[in-house]
């Protein structure tokens, strides 16, 4: 295939909405003889997968300091469906960390948890339908250590 035949792939735009047609696309310019452009392919994709699994991590993060702050702020409505959710969250954040090293705890106090908290506490809000004018101060004891449970 000559220069002006090869397909001019936007890699940028495939890595963000396809991740399985991403990888076809590399396996074709590979199959092309198109390392170069194989290898700008793959960088965006690596990107790709990195950010989603962070935004998934994130996801869970909020979700979690959302349950603890409304277990904290509104103790009388607490539910059993609550002492689900945040241990659900606990575990799927410790599934992620099992599968993705990267994420350990030190990674998530240091670039996730000021984010996420404020994340946590908008929802929060939004979920008790108010604005929490003085939010608990949460550590990280509160949110990942903490045996939430209701009482007998």
């Amino acid at each position: 295939m000559s220069e002006t035949d090869k397909p001019v792939r936007d890699w940028e735009w495939l890595a963000l909405t396809d991740h399985y047609h991403t990888a076809l696309a590399i396996r074709e310019a590979l199959l092309e003889g198109d390392v170069e452009d194989a290898a700008e392919g793959l960088e965006e994709l690596i990107d790709a997968l990195s950010r989603s699994e962070e935004r998934a991590l994130e996801s869970h993060l909020i979700r979690l300091i959302q349950h603890v702050i409304k277990w904290q702020v509104q103790p009388e409505k607490r539910s059993p469906s609550w002492v689900y959710t945040i241990r659900e969250q606990r575990r799927q954040i410790r599934k992620l960390q099992r599968r993705y090293p990267r994420f350990t705890d030190c990674r998530i106090e240091e670039a996730l948890w000021d984010d996420c908290l404020v994340g946590g506490l908008n929802e929060a809000g939004k979920d008790m339908d108010q604005d929490i004018l003085n939010p608990p101060s949460l550590s990280w004891q509160d949110v990942f250590e903490t045996d939430y449970h209701l009482e007998s």
